[in-house]
Formats: structure tokens, C-alpha cells, sequence
């Protein structure tokens, strides 16, 4: 990063400040559609990502009000010759939101302006969601490109808000707004406008950065775990029951004062 804390990307912009990391989509002329590039940075900055306390929250949004990002770049589709070309690009896709998902540390989407395709999908496997009131959601493929989303995607989607209003969202090639997405429970609070947006986001950041550090990370893997049909949790329970952190929430609540994580 420089010496402000950003790095500079033609198309993604990621800056940190006290903690707190913002990725930028940043090709404003194409409503930031998402380059591979742009997958993968967004990506290896959440595989990068540890849970040691020198980062509260990832922050992903666009780099203004205009829009988050308005799908993956349809050029990209054009070398697509057969079904091994239609795999793989999904098999991409999986990985990354996998990886997005499965983040150390907790993401916030911060949506403004149309967030439909792939920049609808990374928005669905952050850990919260807010949006403005003219934030445009949805998967308008039915009437744009003619494909479909995985069943990976379908499944995440159906968890979040129900299969019945994917059904109609995809079938209907309908966008959401804000107030829509939140009314449905896809998106937590409604902002009046970006600025709005961004400062909330930011205090999210700073709330969930001063919380339980493996608490967070189990309940992460916990709901992952029942979207996908999975019971196990000896793993999460014992990483949190028998950490450092436990005992020092323990003495820190019949102290009375205010607990020092450190993530172990």
C-alpha cells in the first residue's frame, strides 16, 4: 500500500485505514462490471485476510454512488466456445465466492446504484449487507444474457431470502431497490444516499472489530455449515470454550470492564 494506505488497481482499488479495509470496484464508464482481475484481487485480499486483530472488516463497494457492480464484463463471454468454457467459468466463480465467504474476518457490502449478476453474488456471501434506497439487486439474466447461476448460487440466494422470491426475481428479471431488499431481509438498513452509506458502513466496521473475534469466525462457519446441510460442531464449540478468549471474557464481565480479545 502507499504511504495514504491504498493501493492502486485499474479496475480495484483497496485502501485500509485504522483497521478498516475498503475494496473499491472501480470502472465506473461500464458500471463497474467485474473483470476476472476484479474477482480475483477481491479474492486474494479475503484469502489474505487474518483474524489477528490488525483488521476489524472488509468493506466492498464501488468507487461512487453510481453503482456497485452491474455484473461480470459480457465481453469476457465472447471466446466462450463449448460446455468445458461454461464450467470453468463457473468453477472460477464458485471459488471466489467460496473464498469471499469463508473470509477470516467479517465483509460488509455497502450497495449503491445497480448490483445485479456477479456483483449481486459477491454482495450475497458478505456477512452483512446495506444498501441506499437507490441501490438497484437482482439477476436480471432471463432477459440479458439467457444463462443461469449455479446451484451453489441458488442455494445462498434461497437461504437469504426464501427460493419462492429468487423464483420470481430471476423469472421476472425484476431489480429490487433498497427499501424492496431490505423489506425481504437481503439487505439490513436502508441509507438515504452513499455518504450515508459509507459512514454507516464504517461504523459497522469498527462494531464488529471490537467484538469476540472466534465468535464470529464460528458463527461464519456455523451458518455456512446449516446452508449446506452440515451438523458438526465440536470443532467451532471447542475453539471457542476452551480459547484464551473465553476465559478472558469470563473475568472481564464479573470484572466489570470492557475485554481484550486477541483472536485465540
Amino acid at each position: 500500500m502507499s504511504e495514504n494506505g491504498e493501493t492502486a488497481q485499474q479496475d480495484l482499488i483497496i485502501s485500509e485505514e485504522d483497521g478498516i479495509v475498503i475494496a473499491r470496484f472501480n470502472r465506473p464508464r461500464t458500471r463497474n462490471a467485474l473483470t476476472f482481475d476484479m474477482y480475483e484481487g477481491l479474492a486474494e485480499l479475503c484469502s489474505n485476510a487474518k483474524a489477528d486483530g490488525s483488521i476489524k472488516a472488509i468493506i466492498v463497494t464501488g468507487i461512487d454512488e453510481k453503482a456497485f457492480a452491474a455484473g461480470t464484463d459480457m465481453s469476457q463471454f465472447r471466446d466462450f466456445k463449448g460446455p468445458a468454457d461454461a464450467i470453468a467459468y463457473e468453477d472460477k466463480i464458485e471459488r471466489i465466492m467460496t473464498t469471499i465467504e469463508t473470509c477470516a474476518v467479517p465483509t460488509i457490502a455497502a450497495i449503491s446504484g445497480p448490483c445485479t449478476g456477479g456483483g449481486a453474488a459477491i454482495a450475497s456471501v458478505c456477512d452483512l449487507r446495506i444498501a441506499t434506497k437507490d441501490a438497484r439487486f437482482g439477476f436480471p439474466i432471463a432477459r440479458t444474457l439467457g444463462n443461469c447461476l449455479s446451484v451453489a448460487n441458488y442455494q445462498r440466494l434461497s437461504a437469504l431470502v426464501g427460493a419462492g422470491r429468487v423464483m420470481d426475481m430471476i423469472l421476472t428479471a425484476r431489480l429490487l431497490s433498497g427499501e424492496d431488499a431490505e423489506r425481504i431481509g437481503l439487505v439490513s438498513e436502508v441509507l438515504p444516499d452513499h455518504d450515508a452509506l459509507m459512514t454507516r458502513a464504517r461504523e459497522l466496521a469498527e462494531t464488529v472489530g471490537s467484538h469476540a473475534p472466534l465468535t464470529m469466525q464460528a458463527t461464519k462457519t456455523g451458518i455456512r455449515r446449516v446452508r449446506l446441510g452440515e451438523t458438526h460442531d465440536e470443532d467451532i464449540i471447542t475453539q471457542c470454550y476452551t480459547s484464551e478468549d473465553f476465559k478472558e471474557g469470563i473475568e472481564a464481565f464479573l470484572s466489570k470492564r470492557k475485554p481484550e480479545w486477541k483472536g485465540r
